[in-house]
C-alpha cells in the first residue's frame, strides 16, 4: 500500500491532505521524517503521524457484534448512533455489515471487509437463512406455523414470502427462520396475520450463532470456521 493512502486510511484525511502535512515533514517512517508518498508501506513499517503511531488494520475483518436496541447499521444517521462507534478508529471506516437490522431490532450483525463474502450472505440467490427470537403481542394462533411454510402475501407486493420455519416456544414467542431480506419482512409478516411484533432479536445467521458471552455491545472476530462456512457453494 502507498504511504499516502495508509495515511488517508488511518487519520480520516483526504488523499492531498495526507500528501500536504507529508510535505510539512508531520510522517516519520521507521524513526526518519518521510515526505513522499508514493512509498510502499506494510505492516512491518512504524508510521507517525505528529508523534502519534498509526494502527495497521489487515485486511480481511470477519466481525460478530452484538446489537443493543437504538443503534442503526449504517455508518452515519442523523437520528441515531451507528454501530460502527463501538469499533475503534481506523477498524470502524473500513467495516460494512453484512445485512443490516432495524434500530430497535437487537442480535447477531456480521461485519467484514471483505465484499465479496458479505455478498453470500446477503445475496437472494444464496438464500442465507436468518432466526429470529419473535415476542408477539397477542397469542400465537393456530395457523401461523403452516401460514409461515406456505408463505404469506406481505401488503403492497404480489409474490408470497418464501417458505418460512417457525418453532413456537410459548404464547407469545418464536423462532422464526427466513431466506429472504425483505424489507422489515419479519413484522410484516406477523402484521398480514394480525398480529403485531413488539420484541425482535436474531440470533443465527447461516450456521454462526451470536455468541452468548457477548454483552449489547460487544464483539468478537469470527473463527475460520465461521467465516469458511459462507464460503461453500
Amino acid at each position: 500500500m502507498r504511504l499516502d493512502k495508509f495515511l488517508a486510511e488511518s487519520t480520516g484525511l483526504t488523499r492531498s491532505q495526507a500528501n500536504k502535512v507529508l510535505k510539512q515533514s508531520a510522517v516519520t517512517m521507521n524513526g526518519k521524517v518521510e515526505k513522499n508518498g508514493s512509498v510502499k508501506v506494510n505492516s512491518e513499517d512504524e508510521i507517525c503521524f505528529d508523534g502519534e503511531l498509526l494502527t495497521w488494520i489487515e485486511e480481511g475483518q470477519y466481525i460478530m457484534l452484538y446489537k443493543p436496541q437504538g443503534y442503526v447499521c449504517s455508518h452515519d444517521d442523523g437520528d441515531y448512533p451507528t454501530i460502527y462507534q463501538f469499533f475503534d478508529y481506523p477498524l470502524s471506516t473500513k467495516l460494512h455489515s453484512a445485512g443490516r437490522l432495524d434500530v430497535d431490532t437487537t442480535g447477531l450483525v456480521l461485519l467484514t471487509d471483505d465484499g465479496q463474502w458479505s455478498h453470500r450472505i446477503t445475496s437472494p440467490k444464496h438464500h442465507c437463512e436468518k432466526t429470529y427470537l419473535v415476542t408477539l403481542a397477542d397469542p400465537i394462533e393456530s395457523n401461523y406455523q403452516q401460514a409461515c411454510e406456505a408463505g404469506i402475501l406481505l401488503r403492497g407486493e404480489k409474490e408470497l414470502t418464501k417458505p418460512a420455519k417457525l418453532e413456537i416456544l410459548d404464547d407469545y414467542n418464536v423462532n422464526l427462520t427466513i431466506s429472504e431480506g425483505r424489507y422489515h419482512q419479519v413484522k410484516r409478516m406477523f402484521a398480514a396475520l394480525g398480529n403485531k411484533v413488539v420484541g425482535l432479536h436474531r440470533w443465527k445467521i447461516g450456521c454462526i450463532e451470536l455468541d452468548e458471552t457477548l454483552e449489547e455491545g460487544g464483539y468478537r472476530s469470527l473463527s475460520e470456521q465461521e467465516i469458511n462456512s459462507f464460503n461453500k457453494g
